[in-house]
């Protein structure tokens, strides 16, 4: 996804949830929040359902007037971490692999790119 992104922006990379919700809270805290953010259900530390959440906890919290479009994806084909990413607010969820034009279909639906 990174490769594919770079084209429209400067993708920032967290290895973990944890480290996820604390780079989507210092770009919130110097009011610069981010436009995409693309979790994993699967990462070390915290899973993306619980980065998930927090990272929304985090937007209401800082009382910005625009979330950001979050785009789950994962491995797994199930249908209880599909219902759970969209309950807790994800926009779009993708299973692996992600095709290209799928992606940036989804990211002119989001109204991120033309």
């Amino acid at each position: 996804m990174q490769e594919l992104l770079k084209r429209y922006g400067t993708p920032h990379v967290a290895v973990n949830g944890r480290e996820a919700v604390e780079a989507v809270s210092l770009a919130l805290n110097a009011f610069e929040p981010y436009d995409l953010i693309c979790l994993d259900i699967m990462m070390p530390v915290m899973d993306g359902q619980q980065a998930l959440r927090e990272i929304r906890a985090l937007e209401e919290s800082s009382g910005i007037k625009r979330r950001a479009r979050i785009i789950m994806t994962t491995a797994l084909v199930d249908q209880a971490n599909v219902m759970e990413s969209l309950r807790e607010n994800c926009d779009y969820f993708f299973v692996k692999p992600i095709r290209k034009d799928a992606l940036l279909d989804q990211l002119r639906k989001l109204e991120l790119i033309c």
